[in-house]
């Protein structure tokens, strides 16, 4: 075959990946020298090392070029999407092979990095590695992916993702409040102190021991610590190491990694959104977590709403909420959104769970004021109210006769409106799956 011509679905390459297992995995594309030329992970390698062999990869201006050199193919399965995402992160580094080098964003490269000289170190994505202080894994290729895996691991390993300047000597972070995702059993909360320095960095051994590629020998360790604990009757103890090796031992059924994130491309710069609303709605503090409420309907039929969780300006998928709304007859989104901050408000407060920083509403002043109402009946202390009115994109706040208008530039509107738009679009999309299941039976 000449050097530039096209391996199509008869190829040697081609035949190859039909013999490919549909499992998780990373696949090694390589040129006619033998040379590994492209690295890729694949939840299905035999789908997605296969589809280069179709005639849309050749026509893709991004694939084009890769496909033209590909001779061979080779693969390694993988337990589970994540590690196949860690091992293609390692051959990349290792290989660095000559289609992995440019991302086609024209973004650099993301890292999971760990700020090892913390006392609580903690665990970021970013594209900007530190000099010093830190250990990185990666580079990987896929962006999302990484911050998908991060939220997977994060339920395991409890690590924290926040930016506190948390120190083991400082009595007073006893007195400070933990973040969702402690209430949602995903951080151990060092914050509040709830966890020793030890416990907490051998937490983050463990989750570096996964990460080097030893998730077998994790596994064996962490079972004879289980034991030793549950020997000494330190039961929690052992009863804590007993879920983290089942959620290890069951990475393959976590989910799609992409599934927890958005998609890569953000409408909005969530670090700046963040800082701008902390400006203008005069907060003593950066908001880290803000929740969305859309309520959805056809001609008053089959009335629903949506909660929707961003965490550090980023969606959270794990924590999306469906509600059908029960006490309401007709279209009338006010009274709706007040029985959804009822229901949901009254059950975070009997169990004494953390409050977002922001609540966010479609809507104008009435809406805004039903969500008032509901948190007054309750005789319960609301967060920080908002609605977002969607023709002159007008923000109202509690405590204010008028409302504020933000820069249609500005990246505090931005990011409200992407919380505002996700919840619209969850809000329609369970309303859809309700009336297709009335209209048709199913």
């Amino acid at each position: 075959m000449p050097e530039d011509a096209l391996p199509d679905d008869n190829s040697p390459a081609a035949e190859k990946v039909r013999a490919f297992p549909h499992a998780p995995g990373v696949y090694l594309m390589k040129d006619a020298a033998g040379r590994v030329i492209y690295v890729g992970k694949a939840k299905d390698l035999r789908s997605r090392a296969g589809s280069y062999f179709l005639k849309a990869a050749a026509e893709d201006p991004r694939t084009a070029r890769l496909v033209r050199e590909i001779r061979d193919v080779d693969y390694l399965e993988a337990e589970s999407e994540v590690d196949a995402l860690l091992v293609e992160a390692r051959l990349i580094k290792d290989i660095q092979p000559k289609y992995n080098q440019v991302l086609k964003d024209g973004k650099t490269f993301p890292y999971l990095e760990i700020h090892t000289r913390e006392d609580f170190p903690r665990v970021a994505f970013t594209r900007e590695p530190k000099d010093r202080g830190t250990r990185l894994y990666g580079p990987f290729a896929n962006a999302s992916g990484l911050r998908g895996a991060i939220q997977v691991l994060q339920k395991i390993f409890r690590f924290r993702t926040c930016t506190l300047d948390i120190r083991e000597d400082d009595e007073r972070w006893r007195w400070f409040r933990p973040c969702l995702l402690a209430s949602i059993d995903q951080c151990s909360a060092p914050c509040n102190l709830r966890i020793s320095k030890e416990t907490y960095r051998k937490d983050v051994r463990r989750l570096q021991k996964f990460l080097e590629g030893n998730k077998r020998s994790l596994l064996a360790e962490m079972q004879r610590e289980m034991e030793a604990a549950a020997a000494d009757l330190r039961y929690e103890e052992a009863a804590r190491l007993r879920d983290e090796i089942r959620l290890l031992e069951t990475l393959d059924q976590r989910g799609e990694l992409d599934t927890h994130v958005q998609p890569e491309v953000f409408p909005v710069d969530p670090k700046k959104g963040l800082v701008g609303l902390q400006k203008v709605l005069r907060l003593p503090e950066k908001p880290r977590s803000i929740e969305g409420v859309d309520v959805a309907h056809l001609a008053g039929t089959e009335t629903v709403a949506s909660l929707v969780q961003f965490i550090d300006g980023l969606p959270f998928k794990p924590g999306y909420k469906r509600y059908r709304i029960r006490s309401v007859e007709g279209p009338d989104d006010v009274a709706s959104i007040r029985e959804v901050v009822a229901r949901r408000f009254k059950r975070l407060s009997d169990e004494g769970e953390v409050f977002p920083d922001l609540l966010l509403f479609d809507g104008g002043r009435g809406q805004l004021n039903a969500a008032l109402a509901a948190f007054s009946s309750l005789e319960i202390d609301p967060p920080v109210v908002l609605s977002l009115a969607k023709r002159d994109e007008e923000l109202f706040t509690a405590g204010q006769d008028e409302p504020l208008r933000l820069s249609r530039h500005s990246y505090a509107l931005r990011l409200l409106q992407y919380v505002r738009d996700e919840a619209h679009r969850f809000a329609q999309h369970y309303h859809h799956i309700l009336r297709r299941k009335s209209t048709l039976g199913e």
